[in-house]
């Protein structure tokens, strides 16, 4: 006996994975179907799952907002000089 499982995803989401997994010769409804057989047979998840790094997230908004940023070199070379003195 089969079930069906619904989920909802946006278009964007939708048809990239569509071409995805067209392009590795499968259907959605099969990545879906290989997906759960493998998370069964690892007890888990097939990957690992954690969250974002914090260090990179406060620094991708101090980028974003203009904060904490160091002064500009004049030179790459100057630029990698002080990142490695850190």
């Amino acid at each position: 006996m089969s079930k069906t499982i619904q989920i909802r995803v946006d278009d964007v989401l939708k048809n990239a994975a569509d071409e995805l997994f067209a392009s590795l010769g499968l259907d959605t409804s099969t990545a879906v179907r290989i997906f759960l057989t493998i998370a069964i047979a690892n007890g888990g998840m097939p990957f690992e799952v954690k969250r974002a790094d914090y260090s990179l997230k406060k620094a991708m908004n101090d980028a974003l907002n203009k904060e904490n940023l160091s002064k500009p070199y004049k030179t790459a070379k100057d630029a990698v000089k002080a990142m490695l003195e850190d």
